[in-house]
Order: C-alpha cells, then structure tokens, then sequence
C-alpha cells in the first residue's frame, strides 16, 4: 500500500481511513493523506497473524503482531509518500 501525505500542515480536521488487510493485499492499495490524518488497519484475515510497517527515513511504524479482526491505527505526523509492508503468519 502507498500513502501520500505531502500536503503542508493546515488547520484541517483529521481526517480517519480504514485499510482492509487481507492475504498479501491491502484494499484500497493508495490513499492520499495529510498529515494529521489517521489509517486504520483492519486484519480481515481469519486464520492469519498481520504485521503491518512502514520503515523511510521521515517515518517508521510497526504494529507488531495483529490477531485476526483486530485494528491497529497509523498517525501520520510526518509528510511525505510511504508504503506500508505486510507480514502475515498462519496461526
């Protein structure tokens, strides 16, 4: 999945997306965000740990292991375009 966030900072509502994870993909796979916004991302996977990063020099995330139907949520603090990697495990 890749995020665009390079918008300028404004006093503009957050604004709050969900992602759904499911097997190797992301749906929808691209948004564009301002920084501020949040990303919510839901593992729809019923059988599957998810683990969702971003790693760039401007921001990092990691969610760490995500059981299935839980939701992790990404601040986006920082401008600039990232995408989000995945990782599943089979419980």
């Amino acid at each position: 999945m890749s995020l665009l966030g390079g918008l300028a900072w404004a006093d503009l509502a957050a604004r709050h997306f969900q992602v759904s994870q499911r097997g190797r993909a992301f749906q929808p796979t691209d948004l564009d965000i301002n920084r501020g916004d949040v990303v919510t991302i839901v593992n729809d996977d019923g059988d599957l740990l998810h683990h969702a990063y971003i790693e760039s020099d401007q921001f990092n995330f990691d969610s760490g292991d995500q059981e299935p139907g839980s939701k992790v949520d990404i601040a986006f603090t920082t401008p600039g375009s990232f995408t989000v990697l995945s990782a599943f495990i089979p419980k």
